[in-house]
């Protein structure tokens, strides 16, 4: 074996001796007998005149929890054919859970007849939408952390396993209050589903246009599933029993989580043995949940009932309590550094839950005008909403193509300038009219909220936190955006109530009220985007100098976004990748 000489004129560390016994070594044919070479070095001016060099440390083989934002993605362990088949199960979980959610929403006033409510009045009908949305949102606020400690195949299996189960339920209820209840529970699994399916997409495929196409139609489940929720629920409730339906969405859940289970590789957790902020969680998740709850409840009980006032007071002491909570714990499950590093974070935080509330409102009552004033069956609006499926998939692509040439402040003010013109739209119309004239642009129009919104969102707030708080912040967003519809529908009902109250009043003036109250959240949202949210143009290429989490080279090479990172992602947000 060949001697090797090294001359330097620098310092050699330990690192370069590393990396010339590997390059040496690898030289040997398996059958040679093994032999390091000699190596005889030159010591450079620095070290003969007794420089103090530290000599080189190994770092550490598992990287701290709080710094383990990428993890190795298993594409190594998958053939593409089988890695193309999870994928594609991951995004058909997605679209169960949406179609789950609109199910409710387009046949909700069917439900309730069927149910024997009958024509179900505010405080009532609006919990056909509102039950599924509201825990939905909320859970999806920790669901992400979860699947971080635990897995997100395990959290993404029992998202599923909680659909499935009380969808079997909502097939045997035979009273309203049942049937609503059940509806709830359901969004549970909803909200353990989405942040942990956009983990395992960015974790199962690395960058790249195969990630970005998957994403993109990612995004569409939202529209599609919604579009396809209402078309079903129109099929199963006029020509069939009601009951198939939500029997046929436990057997289609099975189905897509039994195949998952059968093709997911063995999981290791991002961060295995974590910790998790329990206290704050539940803190927070019971004030939010109550605290809607009481909005949604008042229209049909009314405020001078005790136990609303009471209710009322109790979420906002355990809301209080959350934030006191959080500025003390070590690990909280929502820091609240993240409002006070970033001014513009807390004005994000009330534009998108003000848009969404709006966003609301217009597709309830929209649906309500058409059902029970111009008499549309359930089938009849699936068709008619036709153009929001279509628009909203074609928005998000649109939206995501604007990231890197618009500022998103703007991005974002023209999808609450849509909303703000759908609820004008269908605020001012006439009792009956044509279709053409008024419907057919609001829902259209509508139709690009939710996407600008969403996208827009979720960059402003990944430029305002730090990375330590990326999947903190994009959660939060995806809070808003599920729990902003539920919240909505309840503060309209309220009023819708209230002017049912005076002499004359009609079934038209309190959704003309409704949507005038939609009119006005979209028109307070647009002037704290314009006044105070505040971000360039995002045409950045990874992370800039001054992020505060270091990561390993080998980690950036082999490493997938973890669930942690992206738990907020999941329907507009993704979509920075399309730019």
């Amino acid at each position: 074996m060949a001697t090797t000489t090294v001359t330097q004129a620098t310092t050699t560390t330990g690192i370069e001796l590393h990396e010339l016994h590997l390059h040496a070594t690898a030289q040997i044919s398996p059958p040679a007998k093994i032999q390091l070479p000699s190596i005889t070095i030159r010591e450079s001016n620095a070290l003969a005149s007794g420089a103090n060099t530290p000599p080189f440390t190994p770092g550490p083989t598992t990287p701290r929890s709080e710094r383990r934002v990428f993890d190795v993605a298993p594409s190594n362990i998958l053939t593409p054919s089988k890695r193309l088949l999870i994928t594609f199960l991951i995004m058909m979980a997605n679209l169960v859970q949406f179609v789950s959610n609109a199910v409710t929403i387009g046949a909700g006033f069917s439900f309730s007849r069927l149910l024997g409510a009958g024509d179900v009045g505010p405080g009532q009908a609006n919990w056909m939408a509102a039950s599924f949305a509201l825990t939905q949102g909320a859970f999806v606020l920790i669901s992400g952390r979860l699947g971080a400690v635990y897995g997100h195949q395990r959290i993404l299996l029992l998202g599923l396993s909680v659909i499935v189960f009380f969808s079997l339920i909502n097939g045997f209820c035979t009273t309203y209050n049942t049937f609503v209840a059940a509806r709830a529970f359901t969004g549970i699994g909803g909200g353990l589903i989405m942040p942990n399916a956009v983990a395992m997409i960015t974790i199962m495929l690395p960058p790249g246009r195969s990630r970005n196409i998957t994403t993109g139609i990612f995004a569409g489940s939202a529209p599609i599933g919604g579009w396809l929720g209402i078309l079903l629920g129109g099929i199963f409730t006029q020509l069939t029993n009601w009951q198939y339906l939500f029997w046929f969405l436990a057997g289609l859940g099975t189905v897509v989580g039994g195949g998952l289970w059968w093709l997911f590789p063995r999981e290791q957790p991002v961060d295995k043995g974590g910790k998790i902020d329990y206290i704050g969680a539940a803190l927070g998740l019971s004030g939010m949940i109550l605290f809607n709850v009481v909005w949604n409840q008042a229209p049909s009980v009314g405020w001078s009932t005790p136990y609303e006032i009471v209710l009322l007071l109790l979420s906002l002491a355990l809301f209080g309590s959350f934030l006191l909570w959080e500025s003390r714990c070590k690990e909280p499950i929502m820091p609240l550094s993240i409002f006070t590093k970033a001014p513009t974070f807390g004005a994000l935080v009330l534009v998108v839950l003000l848009s969404y509330m709006s966003f609301g409102i217009s597709l309830w009552y929209m649906i309500a005008w058409q059902q029970l004033v111009r008499g549309w069956t359930v089938m009849e609006l699936a068709v008619g909403w036709i153009p929001f499926g279509l628009g909203a998939a074609t928005a998000v692509l649109f939206a995501a193509w604007l990231i890197p040439r618009l500022a998103a402040q703007w991005i974002m003010a023209i999808g609450v300038a849509a909303t703000l013109v759908a609820n004008l739209l269908l605020a001012t119309m006439p009792e009956q009219q044509n279709y053409w004239i008024q419907t057919f642009p609001a829902i259209l129009i509508s139709s690009t909220c939710p996407d600008f919104v969403y996208v827009a969102a979720q960059i402003i707030a990944s430029n305002s936190v730090g990375r330590r708080e990326q999947g903190i912040a994009g959660s939060l967003i995806g809070t808003l955006n599920l729990y902003g519809n539920a919240l909505g529908l309840g503060f309209a009902g309220t009023i819708e109530t209230e002017v049912h109250k005076y002499p004359g009043s009609t079934q038209v003036k309190g959704y003309r009220a409704a949507l005038f109250f939609g009119f006005a959240l979209a028109v307070a949202a647009l002037m704290l985007d314009f006044a105070w949210v505040r971000m360039p143009k995002d045409d950045r290429e990874g992370w800039v100098e001054g992020d505060d989490i270091e990561m390993d080279d080998a980690q950036l090479v082999t490493g997938g976004t973890t669930g942690a990172e992206v738990s907020g992602t999941s329907q507009g947000g993704v979509a920075r990748s399309l730019a």
